[in-house]
């Protein structure tokens, strides 16, 4: 009997542990047959009328944990169901395999069955709202929750701590009633994390009974952020050090850069692991010091997968991908980090092919893998080929995470795609993600670039926290868009919070102060941000002032502070010269900055060109030709412009009096009726940019078939109504297309369209693949090289603006129609 009873139970559960699961009869025989009093009828019968034993109970909430925890959720739910007797860890059980499995909707349905609650069941779905990241239905929860516990209350600090919602962590901390070890090292996270040492200090300073991890936490905020005497004090202060303690202390001696005292750490640790050799490894690869690291890499004990991947990332960090290579085929175990690292060193050596062969033979992949092959790309310039990649992550089911959504918009900043940046905006709401710094940055500069400003000045306002990039983005996109006082605006509110301004901020105030035309403003700026700020001038600065000089005529005052400057001046110092000499028609001054230019930078096409430009607009044909004749000699040959434009999701290139556009004829037909409207309206072709000695009429020919113009014609022909047209340039706008469309802007609101004109530009260099028999564009491809910055362009009609713009050339954006070389804004 016993052993037909043994072989019952066994039955029982190879079925309940197999997809196959038992019914209640079977599991009502599997506890009969297990029970020797199994003979006496009448216990029999009263145990069929009771309920199932507690320890039986217990053994099925055992089972359900364990499919629970291999991702066996129709399994367990199959279990669940049949269960004679549920107790509450069994819908517990249930509940919190549903939130680690990821089927949080089924979570949702089954906590709001539960007969009766614990707070174990309160504080699992206020998790899963956490994990969700959405903190809004996790506080909800948390307010309803009619006992709290302390688990409650410190996982709604650590929820709060993590989103950076430093405020609310503290209000939540305060209220507190039982405050623990857990409470106290939750806040102090937040502090740390989120940068605000300070207040961290004053938390940790006000409570004397800190544990060891405690002290950790504190000295790796000082270190993460290079305070290593303030972390040394705290470190030398601890009544117990654990091996976390001096591990922290010479990590952060080593991210420093002073590895010396890092090797006086290292060698008086009485405690070494695995992660004290790795960070003295890392260390030394972070300092240039490889042979060092090598050597120490080759000292070690004993290795695991993170000494191996710091060594392989030491050599990627140096370029010597051949190297990391070697090391990556001898390493006895890899894992996803080991070919992330690989994966990231050939991109970063611009072996973008081999990057995806290693991407497309990895076993098994992370959010990670994705975001490094996602970056590659885009940083090598195949912005379409990420967005791709992004987008099939998405269908593979890899969890995206907050590095996946930065790459992806930085991509979309980079090629100008302000629709699809706006949908991984959407999807990086859905995902739960607030607005942090880290992903708030990028999508500040994604809309920035692509030149909706007020979209961009939306995020900014919903950024729950903003660290100085987040200001600093913020004036730069209004100040190169021609916003100059709203730029300083956001500076001057900037300076009412805790955050300094640094030396990127200031060169945004000063080109703010130059498109704004506040000559004397942008002067007291930059002789007082050293008092002001602690900044010191460097060059940069002196190229806004170049700017701000130029722009307003004071050619001479510019040319004397370019050589009183403490050093050398740049090609971009002069650079600015040059141009504010051509627009003030100064072909002395213009001459002298070229000379410079040409010797530091002899391969500068836009610098050629620049002169060219000056030479032609005061009528100097003879030198306009021996500058064709130099660029020839020296090799030298100009970016050829294009402007593309997306229609029906085609993407539609233009040049310059293109030909080979099927719908030619009709853009031709267009563009001249647009331009006797023109005429008849005012306009004058601006026939002084034209780079060649020939009849007037011949100019204006030349002129009136521009890329840029070309696509905006398209675009009004084939957009509907209503619907923007964006138009991309891959170099400046001419004066004379600005004029133009200006015109343009005007006859369409006589018509009927309203529009109205703006300042637009995008800073990133890019440069296009075009596949010249189809003008279609192949690819795009960030050009380092290029002087040239692409201007983007956006029409929108019906009810809306028309909007344009360049990110080079002197001039002033003004509220008018007085002429100028800028953009202007019309209202």
């Amino acid at each position: 009997m016993r052993s037909r009873s043994k072989d019952v139970r066994r039955l029982f559960h190879t079925e309940i542990t197999s997809t196959h699961h038992p019914t209640l009869p079977s599991s009502s025989n599997a506890i009969n047959n297990n029970n020797p009093s199994n003979n006496n009828p009448k216990k029999n019968k009263r145990r069929k009328n009771s309920a199932t034993s507690d320890a039986e109970i217990l053994r099925w909430n055992k089972i359900i944990t364990d499919h629970m925890r291999h991702g066996r959720c129709d399994a367990a739910a199959n279990l669940f169901d049949r269960m004679p007797r549920r107790s509450t860890v069994s819908w517990n059980a249930m509940i919190s395999g549903y939130i680690a499995n990821g089927r949080f909707p089924l979570a949702l349905r089954l906590f709001a069955a539960m007969p009766r609650r614990d707070a174990v069941s309160w504080n699992t779905m206020i998790h899963g709202h956490v994990c969700k990241r959405d903190l809004a239905s996790a506080r909800r929860l948390f307010d309803e929750m009619p006992d709290k516990d302390t688990v409650s209350w410190n996982t709604m600090i650590s929820a709060y701590a993590s989103s950076g919602l430093v405020e609310l962590a503290q209000d939540m901390f305060d209220r507190t009633p039982n405050k623990n070890a857990i409470s106290w090292n939750g806040l102090l996270a937040a502090y740390v994390g989120n940068g605000r040492l300070e207040a961290a200090r004053q938390l940790f300073d006000s409570n004397p009974h800190w544990e060891t991890v405690s002290w950790n936490a504190m000295i790796a905020g000082y270190a993460q952020r290079k305070r290593m005497a303030d972390a040394r004090q705290l470190f030398d202060r601890m009544p117990e050090r654990d091996v976390v303690s001096w591990n922290t202390m010479i990590s952060g001696y080593a991210q420093s850069g002073d590895m010396a005292e890092a090797k006086r750490l290292f060698d008086g640790s009485p405690y070494k692991d695995v992660f004290t050799w790795t960070a003295m490894v890392s260390g030394y690869a972070q300092n240039g010091m490889l042979e060092e690291a090598r050597r120490m890499f080759d000292k070690m004990p004993e290795r695991n997968s993170v000494s191996w991947n710091a060594m392989i990332a030491a050599y990627v960090q140096c370029r010597r991908v051949d190297e990391a290579e070697e090391l990556f085929n001898s390493m006895p175990c890899r894992n996803v980090n080991s070919w992330n690292t690989m994966i990231t060193g050939y991109a970063q050596a611009g072996m973008i092919e081999r990057a995806h062969e290693m991407f497309d033979m990895m076993p098994q992949r992370d959010s990670v893998s994705w975001a490094a092959m996602i970056a590659g790309l885009s940083q090598g310039g195949f912005g379409e080929e990420a967005l791709r990649l992004f987008i099939e992550m998405g269908r593979s089911g890899e969890s995206m995470n907050r590095s996946s959504f930065t790459c992806v918009l930085s991509t979309c900043a980079d090629i100008a795609m302000l629709e699809c940046g706006t949908q991984v905006h959407g999807r990086l709401v859905k995902a739960g993600y607030g607005m942090g710094c880290f992903v708030g940055n990028a999508l500040l500069a994604m809309y920035c670039k692509c030149g909706s400003i007020d979209e961009a000045y939306k995020a900014f306002k919903e950024m729950a926290e903003r660290d100085v990039v987040s200001w600093n983005t913020m004036i730069a996109g209004y100040a190169r868009h021609g916003f100059g006082k709203e730029a300083l605006e956001i500076f001057d509110t900037m300076r009412t919070t805790d955050t300094k301004p640094d030396d990127i901020t200031m060169v945004g105030v000063l080109s703010a102060c130059s498109h704004a035309g506040l000559v004397d403003k942008g002067i007291a700026y930059f002789y007082s941000m050293h008092q002001d700020f602690g900044i010191t001038a460097k060059p940069e600065h002196y190229t806004c002032m170049m700017d701000l000089l130029g722009r307003a005529g004071r050619l001479e005052d510019a040319e004397a502070l370019i050589r009183e400057m403490p050093f050398e001046p740049d090609a971009s110092m002069w650079g600015a010269l040059l141009g504010a000499s051509r627009i003030h028609r100064n072909t002395e001054l213009g001459e002298r900055a070229a000379e410079r230019i040409f010797e530091m930078e002899p391969d500068n096409a836009g610098m050629y060109v620049l002169l060219s430009n000056l030479y032609a607009s005061s009528g100097k044909w003879t030198d306009v030709d021996k500058m064709r004749v130099m660029m020839r000699e020296r090799g030298v040959r100009k970016v050829p412009g294009f402007s593309w434009i997306e229609v029906k999701n085609k993407v539609h290139t233009f040049s310059v009096g293109d030909s080979v556009h099927p719908d030619k004829e009709k853009i031709y037909s267009f563009l001249e009726e647009l331009d006797m409207k023109m005429k008849k309206a005012g306009y004058v072709s601006a026939t002084a940019m034209v780079l060649h000695d020939v009849e007037e009429e011949e100019k204006e020919h030349m002129l009136k078939y521009h890329s840029e113009k070309l696509a905006v014609a398209f675009g009004i022909l084939n957009v509907p109504p209503g619907r923007r047209i964006r138009v991309i340039k891959n170099l400046r706008v001419c004066e004379d297309c600005h004029n133009a469309f200006k015109h343009i802007s005007a006859i369409e609101k006589s018509i009927g369209r309203w529009n109205s004109l703006e300042r637009l530009t995008n800073t990133r260099k890019i440069k296009q693949i075009w596949n010249s028999p189809t003008g279609c564009r192949n690819r795009a491809i960030l050009d380092n090289e290029s002087c040239d910055d692409n201007a983007a362009y956006l029409v929108w009609l019906q009810n809306a603006a028309m909007v344009y713009g360049s990110s080079k050339g002197p001039g002033t954006t003004t509220l008018d129609t007085k002429k100028t070389s800028y953009c202007n804004t019309l209202t």
